[in-house]
């Protein structure tokens, strides 16, 4: 048998000296900041470090790529301690939606439980998590990060929420528990099939987004009962929407190539009176109420969405390479 190595714990000063000249630049790094994701399971975009939000500064500001929501995430080398707890209750208190990572070399167990009260008593709009950093090796090797989660949402706590949206659930509409429906199933079919994008919680509506890993541009499945239609769009949104939909039209003949026999379906759509640019491709079906017909459009929109995402944002990563815009990051 190999012989096997064994780990060994780093101090973590040994590598960072301080946090805001040294942990949190090597966070802020996408190939570091990936490895945070992975841990919370939200996949983050850098937009500033060292950012004003209120009286405070956030040591890192991020997007929730799957909702455009804010992330804020918060250092510590040492145990956490009153002063930054009362800084996260600050930014929760001046944003309507906004998840709050708190990372730092121990999570005191009177900060954890405030952790934990704060995911039970607030909705869905705020989430809070604790991660404690290390540093290991083995052997002479290279010093690895490693994340603990130790507080994150509960779902549990958050029942009495639930049971209220179960009576909205129960209120909807016709057409809109069609379209629960709709995307339930189609959201199953994502999560059996796996592939390239991440599911997410289906709505009662005629639309269901999915993160393309940048803010402010997202892939988007719609259908539309009254005229009996599905589709797929690539969306650009935010203040930079023209700029950006422009740059990868400059590229669109060699995108059209990647996409695959469908590329002629494409409809390019600048949208210059709009707020949002799209890269369109429908198709007419004969009855969005006949359930029958579901698992034939599904299979068509899941085709065309994971052509969608290997086109835009494979392994080119032609959306992540656009120059990123510093004036997307949160107003002072």
């Amino acid at each position: 048998m190999a012989p096997l190595g064994r780990l060994a714990r780093v101090d973590l000063r040994e590598v960072w000296q301080t946090e805001a000249g040294d942990f949190t630049p090597w966070l802020a790094q996408s190939e570091n900041i990936e490895v945070l994701s992975e841990a919370i399971g939200i996949e983050l975009e850098v937009e500033a470090t060292e950012r004003n939000v209120g009286p405070f500064r956030a040591d890192i500001l991020c997007k929730d790529t799957a909702n455009n929501n804010w992330v804020l995430i918060e250092n510590q080398l040492e145990r956490t301690d009153h002063n930054h707890l009362g800084q996260l209750m600050t930014y929760a208190a001046g944003l309507d939606a906004v998840t709050i990572v708190w990372v730092a070399s121990e999570i005191r167990e009177e900060h954890r439980a405030a952790l934990d009260w704060l995911n039970q008593i607030t909705d869905e709009s705020f989430r809070f998590f604790g991660l404690e950093v290390e540093l290991w090796r083995i052997g002479s090797s290279q010093v690895a990060p490693k994340f603990n989660v130790v507080c994150k949402p509960n779902d549990w706590s958050r029942s009495i929420s639930e049971a209220s949206r179960q009576i909205d659930r129960e209120e909807l509409s016709e057409t809109r528990l069609l379209a629960l429906e709709y995307w339930s199933e189609f959201r199953e079919l994502l999560d059996t099939r796996g592939g390239l994008v991440k599911p997410t919680k289906a709505h009662p509506q005629n639309f269901y987004d999915m993160s393309l890993g940048r803010s402010n541009v997202w892939i988007s499945a719609f259908m539309t009962a009254r005229n009996n239609r599905i589709g797929v769009l690539l969306v650009f949104g935010g203040p930079h929407a023209k700029s950006r939909f422009a740059a990868i039209e400059s590229q669109r003949k060699e995108l059209e190539s990647v996409y695959g026999v469908d590329a002629a379906q494409l409809s390019w759509e600048l949208r210059p009176d709009q707020k949002q640019s799209h890269i369109r491709i429908e198709r007419a079906v004969v009855d969005l109420a006949d359930r029958s017909s579901w698992s034939a459009q599904h299979d068509w929109l899941y085709k065309q969405v994971q052509s969608m995402h290997r086109t835009f944002s494979g392994p080119a990563k032609r959306l992540k390479n656009l120059e990123a815009d510093e004036n997307e990051a949160m107003d002072e």
